[in-house]
């Protein structure tokens, strides 16, 4: 993936889910669609659910598909879960890993860990959130290139 795809989904990422963007009107019922546009590439982020969620994020370049991350994820304790801490972390996308978050996050009391294996192009991985030292939160997630 090239530096200027890399950066578009780095700002595609904080300018939707992570920076509290506007959902569009949803394909599926009962579904989260976002969506970030700049020139000829386009992102999609659209997940089903909220404690126990299922999403897919994607990019195509002039409507080719290009890039694709297929995530799962739950919520432990909602009591203590916090939507804003995670948005706040994913929103700090790092560069070399621009998969969710970055390998660590910590405010207060949360702590949010990321860990990947591969790269751009195939790549897997865990995010968790972790607060007063007890697991709460936890996502898997893989993806990849695409190539038709």
């Amino acid at each position: 993936m090239d530096n200027k795809i890399l950066d578009f989904l780095i700002t595609a990422k904080r300018n939707t889910y992570a920076g509290h963007g506007s959902e569009v009107t949803p394909f599926r019922p009962d579904a989260h669609d976002l969506k970030y546009q700049k020139d000829n590439l386009l992102y999609m982020d659209t997940y089903l659910g909220g404690k126990i969620f299922h999403g897919e994020e994607a990019i195509w370049q002039d409507n080719v598909p290009l890039w694709v991350m297929n995530y799962s994820g739950r919520v432990f304790d909602s009591s203590v879960f916090s939507g804003d801490f995670l948005k706040e972390a994913l929103y700090h996308v790092p560069k070399d890993m621009p998969y969710r978050g970055p390998k660590t996050f910590i405010k207060g009391d949360y702590i949010y860990t990321c860990k990947t294996s591969g790269d751009i192009n195939w790549y897997q991985g865990t995010e968790e959130i972790m607060y007063k030292d007890k697991v709460i939160y936890e996502c898997l997630f893989s993806g990849g290139k695409v190539e038709l």
